[in-house]
Parts: C-alpha cells; structure tokens; sequence
C-alpha cells in the first residue's frame, strides 16, 4: 500500500487516551446526577465524536449532547488531556516513515487545539506536515470532514493517500473521500468494526503498519 501521504487517527492510534477521555465523560456525567464508577464502561467514547456518543449511549437531545461536550471540557483541558500514553512502537515507526520519505498528518475529531497539546507533549511534532482536527464549534467533527479539510489544506490528492485508524468512523471517513485506508488493532475497535467498515488492511501492531505502510 505506497502512498506519498499518511494520515493518522490519534485517539487510539497514536496515543492511548483510556483514562483522560473516560474520567472526562465520568466528570460530565455526573453533572447531570449519573454515576458511572466503572472507566471500561466508558471506553466507546473513545475515537466518535462526543456528541453522537452522548447522544447514543445516555440518550441524551442535541442540546443536553452539546452541553455535556463543554462539561466534559472543564476537566478534559485541565487534567484529561494528559492522562495519556504513547503506543508502543509507534514513535519508531514515524521516524521510519518520515525517513523513508512519507508525509505525515493527524486528522483527528479531537479539537485541533488539544490535539496539537497532545502531540506537543509526547514531542511528535517532528515527524507531522501538519495536525488537524475539529474545531471546538463543532462545525467540522464528523471524521470524513476532518479528513477532507486536512487534504484540501495541504493539497493532497485521493490516491496519494492513506488513512489509519482505530476505529470504524476512520474507514468510513476514509472511505467517503476516496483514500485507502488501514485499520489497526491495537486501539479500541474490534478486528469485526474496522472489517464491516471495509478497511482494506487491517494490522496487528506497529510493526506490521510499518512493513503495510513502507512497502
């Protein structure tokens, strides 16, 4: 799978946000009096956009969704976001991938502001073109959005790129905008989601995105 430009999901795929987002939806839960003491329940927020997860999950309307996405903000800003953890392998394979001559991006329905904090603290700025992802009005969230707002920004032709995710919402975004697209295991979809979502490749660790992504 040669493509000149890659693509890359965050939550999930970069990093590991598990306990940040989910103590972040327990937060903004229980604001509206619902306690959730178990974080695994939570860890369907991770890689959607929050409103659709809120909506989903808690039967919450749009206005009671949008509301708990700035609840959630409080503590998400102050302490979530860092309550993060690097994925293995994956800092190797950037260097490799960068040294091999590809362009990097992030394209991410995280906000781009806490996505660019996230990549500044786990010092990956290095190897990315450019991070991009929702913005905090929530006008460009869903993942075909941020997708398409990151090739038209750098001039990225569909076939030249390539997208990784973790998550359904990365292969159908992908796939709304006419790019190939890997999904990988070692985040929080199921190998059934990203297969059912028409991922093209589907790898099991670094290592092997490596070898999908070089070769």
């Amino acid at each position: 799978m040669t493509r000149e430009n890659i693509l890359f999901d965050l939550d999930g795929t970069l990093t590991d946000p598990m306990v940040g987002i989910t103590k972040s939806v327990q937060y903004a839960l229980r604001h509206y009096g619902i306690e959730e003491p178990d974080l695994r329940q939570l860890t369907p927020f991770i890689g959607p956009p929050l409103t659709d997860s809120f909506r989903r999950y808690y039967q919450f309307s749009e206005e009671q969704a949008r509301e708990a996405v700035l609840v959630y903000r409080e503590y998400y800003a102050e302490k979530g976001i860092l309550e993060n953890e690097e994925i293995p392998g994956i800092r190797k394979m950037l260097g490799e991938l960068k040294g091999a001559g590809k362009r990097l991006f992030v394209a991410t329905s995280k906000p781009e502001v806490f996505a660019r904090r996230i990549i500044g603290h786990f010092r990956m700025g290095e190897f990315f073109t450019f991070v991009g992802g929702a913005d905090l009005e929530e006008t460009r969230v869903k993942k075909g959005d941020v997708i398409r707002y990151v090739m038209e920004r750098e001039g990225i032709q569909a076939e030249s790129a390539v997208m990784v995710g973790d998550r359904e919402h990365d292969i159908i975004g992908a796939r709304e905008n006419g790019i190939a697209c890997v999904g990988v295991l070692f985040g929080y979809g199921s190998r059934e989601e990203l297969e059912a979502a028409g991922a093209e490749q589907i790898v099991k660790d670094a290592v092997e995105l490596t070898r999908v992504l070089i070769i």
